[in-house]
């Protein structure tokens, strides 16, 4: 077999130098390779305080694709799988314990629950196209619109806390991504969809929901993998509807 590197056959190859790489240390750049988008210990810093900027370093990207597209784009479960095992792996080796695990997941969840609010409104238009001004109204959106669109399902329920105002729940019976986890008695505490619980977060702080989402395990007969998403608003989203809504 031989050891020569053989460069992928990209039109703007050419163009491209080392110094074409995303400043926050993510991206793809075809003439240098996969050492451009190493995740370090540095530069995964930028995924716990959820400020790194996904940018792409080439004009034939995902990016490039019309966000109109109706045609369904269904992703194989297995790869979706062995893809998150690989995550939650790397997130694992980084970490010094389960809280600082679950933090990694949902730092990067985080940064997609965002672009998926983006790519919802913008797909749906008029649909989906207003802006949610209450807190209800934004959470029946998460639970319901972009839940199916990532998912392809809603959330099971949307609850409020009867005993805390500020607090509301999604629950999810059967979380697909948690659906190939095995997780080890030492890591006992751990949930992996806290990865997902980052999304919702996300998609919250984009639509100016300022709150603080946790994934608890809530197993019940025959729902091992239940989930609650627990999510406590901001208390000044309360003072602000109370002004402006009621």
């Amino acid at each position: 077999m031989s050891d020569k590197i053989i460069n992928p056959s990209v039109p703007t190859l050419g163009s491209l130098t080392i110094n074409d790489s995303s400043t926050s240390g993510f991206g793809y750049n075809p003439s240098v390779g996969p050492s451009s988008n190493a995740i370090t210990k540095e530069t995964s810093s930028a995924l716990l305080n959820k400020r790194a900027v996904l940018t792409p370093t080439s004009s034939n990207s995902i990016y490039d694709r019309s966000l109109s597209t109706k045609k369904s784009q269904g992703i194989s479960v297995s790869s979706l799988a062995f893809l998150f095992c690989e995550i939650v792996s790397w997130a694992r080796r980084l970490s010094n314990s389960i809280l600082d695990l679950e933090n990694r997941l949902n730092g990067l969840g985080y940064l997609i629950g965002q672009k998926y609010l983006e790519l919802v409104k913008l797909r749906e238009g008029m649909k989906y196209g207003k802006r949610e001004n209450k807190i209800l109204e934004i959470l029946q959106f998460i639970h319901g619109p972009l839940w199916r669109a990532i998912f392809g399902r809603t959330a099971n329920d949307l609850e409020k806390s009867q005993d805390v105002d500020d607090e509301y729940m999604i629950i999810d019976n059967t979380p697909l991504i948690s659906k190939f986890i095995s997780i080890p008695k030492d890591y006992g505490n751990l949930n992996c969809s806290a990865f997902v619980a980052g999304m919702i977060e996300g998609a919250l702080d984009l639509s100016g929901f300022h709150a603080h989402v946790v994934a608890h395990s809530s197993p019940i007969e025959g729902l091992p993998q239940r989930t609650v998403f627990l999510i406590k608003f901001d208390p000044l989203l309360f003072t602000r509807e109370n002004i402006h809504f009621s």
